[in-house]
């Protein structure tokens, strides 16, 4: 069995799902589903009993604490303290120049929920040994929904002696009409930013079609030090970075875009609306978390940290309190929840 590295992305400025998650505390330190954490699930779901190795956490300085407060005392990882958000093609690299060059790497946002761990194991170990031979692998998450939030993925010609396929052509975020259009037609699978890379082949990749971020990323770890089990690359040499996605970087240029398909109960919690989604909900559409007393009620989200909170004859709504803070929103307006003055300026 490949032994797989989970490197773990924790970012974000946490106005999307505010006023719970904020810039201090966002949302992967947050137990939204469940009693454990975003982050410390993803951890977890990478067991050593199923051919992980130790994470490395990738994270900015103001995160390490909680990142560190919440790893598992055994999880043996490493953190690099990313000296400023350059985005994913860069925070990958640096994991990427810390591996050996044949590690197998698992790149997982920090921040999703996934309700079938098994199934996710399975997709990383044939996205692992698609990986080893040098293809670049996303996982193509089954779309249950006509979703404009998220990047598509059109499925190619199948890989022989493998479960997973080419990427025929990466797709932007489409609107409606397009969405229903890709989940009638099939073939089409959500991209979740969920990646398998051979550390070496990543770099190359990386060097060829972005070789500013390759060059300065590998300067920046090679000028770095060690504090414990935490690396600070230069952070000025960082700082000279161009920040782009893994996808504009590197999967959407390479020849070896690669993609494994699974159906995984998987959401990116992406607003009050998707995590509504991922949430026991009654008969009626309803969930609730706190003292909370509903009359009369269809698919309407409450979340309260402490005041009782009584809704009668409401549809489609979210209600959230946090502190002194009080948030209501349609379903359809959870979107623009991140433009608030209180979530922006928070």
């Amino acid at each position: 069995m490949i032994n797989i590295v989970p490197v773990i992305l924790c970012g974000g400025s946490g106005t999307r799902l505010w006023p719970r998650s904020r810039k201090i505390r966002p949302k992967p330190f947050l137990p939204l589903v469940g009693d454990t954490t975003l982050f410390a699930a993803t951890v977890l779901r990478c067991d050593p009993a199923d051919g992980f190795a130790a994470p490395i956490i990738v994270a900015g300085a103001a995160h390490v604490p909680l990142v560190e407060s919440q790893l598992p005392d055994d999880s043996g990882a490493q953190i690099i303290v990313e000296p400023a958000a350059m985005n994913t093609a860069a925070a990958i690299a640096l994991a990427a120049a810390r591996l050996p060059a044949d590690a197998i790497m698992l790149v997982c946002p920090s921040d999703h929920h996934i309700g079938d761990a098994p199934a996710f194991r399975a997709a990383a170990r044939a996205a692992a040994e698609l990986a080893a031979a040098d293809w670049l692998v996303a996982f193509g998450i089954t779309p249950t929904a006509p979703e404009t939030g998220f990047g598509y993925l059109k499925q190619g010609a199948g890989i022989a002696g493998s479960a997973g396929y080419r990427v025929e052509r990466f797709v932007e975020k489409p609107d409606l009409d397009r969405a229903r259009g890709f989940l009638a037609e099939g073939g089409y699978a959500w991209n979740g930013g969920i990646f398998a890379f051979r550390a070496g082949a990543f770099m190359d990749e990386l060097a060829q079609h972005r070789p500013d971020i390759a060059s300065a990323v590998l300067a920046a770890v090679a000028a770095g030090h060690e504090d414990g089990r935490r690396f600070h690359p230069d952070a000025a040499i960082f700082a000279s970075i161009a920040g782009e996605s893994v996808d504009y970087a590197v999967m959407e240029k390479t020849a070896r875009a690669a993609m494994v398909p699974v159906a995984m109960d998987w959401s990116d919690i992406g607003n009050w609306q998707a995590l509504h989604e991922a949430l026991p909900r009654d008969d009626d559409g309803n969930a609730v978390h706190g003292t909370v007393e509903l009359q009369g009620c269809r698919n309407v989200l409450v979340h309260s940290d402490g005041p009782r909170v009584s809704v009668i004859g409401a549809e489609n709504l979210i209600i959230v309190v946090d502190g002194n803070d009080v948030m209501v929103t349609t379903r359809d307006g959870a979107q623009l929840v991140g433009k608030l003055h209180g979530a922006v300026n928070q």
